[in-house]
Order: structure tokens, then C-alpha cells, then sequence
């Protein structure tokens, strides 16, 4: 992805954002209007940058994790507009990208201890999706980020909890170096109360890196940039099984055959 190169984001991890790198985006925080507004707002958002569908050079598509009904209306218009226009195809999560944001809040150290950053996102159902993200550095001008210390999963919050302070001791334990731990994204603050219990707690911020303007689309758009994603990699992250199930085969009536007595 190349820094003259015109890039449309579409996420719809939480509500969902339009915009154009370099612009600020329009968001919407309401997943149910995705069918009513997500198109309007793509268009809006192209008009108010003065470009056209064939100025788009590079679509970056938010691939979650999320539920499943607001995540496949954003990454189904991506493709659509990607196909149309042929413009390239790139997905990001949107958690990995919170550490990164987070990283610039702290411009100074933080009382000389590690900042990891437990990236969320509201995942309903009393569960949130989630990331411990590692210390992340500056080189060559630009935020990189280190490897997780927990992968990408969903849980309850008390688990979260637990499991990020096994992780933050053994963290501590192998870099001989304190950390604190700031909670980021949608859903933070709901479940404060529990996600207090992880020790060496710093900020709890409810929000996204989306909601922070054109700058905010950047660092979204710098990550994908940085993690070298392909288009095959452009499918959601739900990380559990949708409600729906395939129906068990209907029972044949008594004295039927079925399709084998069909002639």
C-alpha cells in the first residue's frame, strides 16, 4: 500500500465507519442502520473527498472480530465496490490497531513501566472479543507493534481478567521490566467493574481507534499497510458459531422410500 495511493475504509466492527484516508470519516454508531446508510455514507464520504469510484486505489476492509450480522454487511460492500472498481482488497481487525493508538497516547513512559495494551471490542452476550498486545515501538517514524502476549479470543470478562494476569506475571518474569495494562475499545467501560480485578490496571478507554477522526483512519489504514495483508485474508473474524444450524433431514412418512423409490 503505497503513501500516494487512495485508500477507502469500510468497518463495521462496532456501528460502522466510512471514509477516505486523509479525511475524517463518518461515523455511525448504530449497527442496525447498516442496510439504510452504510452505501449513503460511502458515496458522502468519496463526494466530500472529490474523488470518483475510479480514484480508489486500495479498499481496507474492518474484518472484526464482531457479531456476525453487522460484520458481513461492511466486508460484503468492500468486495462489491473492490470488484467493481478494481481497485485492491486488504483486511484489518480492529484490535491490533487500538495498541497502536494507545501507544501514541502515551507520548512519555509511564512511571518507566511497559505499556500492554487489552484491546476489546464488545461482543455481546456478556463477552467481549479481545487482545493483550505487547509493548508496541516507533521505528523509522512510524508505530510497529510486537507480538501478542494473548491472541485474538473471545471470553467473559472475569476470564479475561484471570488470564491477563498470568500473562502480565510471565511478561514481567521473562523482561524483568513492570507493566501496566490499559483496557481500549468498545465495551471497556461496561464491564470496568470486573476487568478491575487485573492487576497493575491503567486507563480504560471506551472507544476505537476509529472514533478518532482522520488521524485515527491513518493509524487504521497504517496497520494494514504494515501487517502485509493479502486478499485472501479479507474474511470476518467472528471467532464463534452463528446461531443458525443446518435442520435435520425431515423424516420420511411410514412406507416411503424416499428418493431411492422415486422411478
Amino acid at each position: 500500500m503505497g503513501a500516494n495511493e487512495t485508500v477507502l475504509v469500510i468497518d463495521t466492527s462496532y456501528g460502522s465507519t466510512v471514509g477516505v484516508a486523509g479525511h475524517d470519516p463518518i461515523v455511525e454508531s448504530d449497527s442496525r442502520t447498516h442496510v439504510e446508510k452504510l452505501q449513503v455514507n460511502i458515496a458522502k464520504a468519496m463526494e466530500t473527498a472529490g474523488l470518483k469510484p475510479s480514484d480508489i486505489d486500495v479498499i481496507v476492509a474492518g474484518v472484526g472480530p464482531a457479531p456476525f450480522t453487522g460484520l458481513r454487511a461492511g466486508i460484503v460492500a468492500a468486495k462489491a465496490i473492490a470488484f467493481a472498481t478494481g481497485a485492491r482488497l486488504v483486511g484489518q481487525n480492529i484490535l491490533e490497531p487500538q495498541a497502536w493508538w494507545n501507544a501514541e497516547r502515551h507520548a512519555a513512559p509511564v512511571d518507566d513501566m511497559q505499556v500492554l495494551t487489552l484491546a476489546v471490542n464488545d461482543a455481546r452476550r456478556k463477552q467481549l472479543y479481545f487482545e493483550l498486545c505487547g509493548p508496541c515501538t516507533a521505528h523509522d517514524g512510524a508505530m510497529r507493534g510486537a507480538e501478542p502476549l494473548i491472541a485474538m479470543d473471545i471470553d467473559y470478562p472475569a476470564n479475561i481478567a484471570s488470564r491477563v494476569n498470568e500473562a502480565v506475571a510471565a511478561f514481567e518474569q521473562a523482561s524483568s521490566k513492570k507493566a501496566v495494562v490499559d483496557v481500549v475499545g468498545h465495551g471497556a467501560a461496561k464491564y470496568a467493574d470486573t476487568l478491575a480485578s487485573i492487576r497493575s490496571l491503567g486507563d480504560i478507554v471506551d472507544g476505537s481507534v476509529l472514533d478518532q477522526g482522520a488521524h485515527g483512519l491513518d493509524v487504521f489504514t497504517c496497520a494494514a499497510r504494515d501487517g502485509n495483508h493479502v486478499d485472501a485474508a479479507v474474511e470476518p473474524l467472528y471467532l464463534r458459531r452463528p446461531d443458525a444450524e443446518i435442520p435435520s433431514p425431515l423424516k420420511h412418512v411410514l412406507g416411503h422410500g424416499g428418493a431411492k423409490a422415486a422411478r
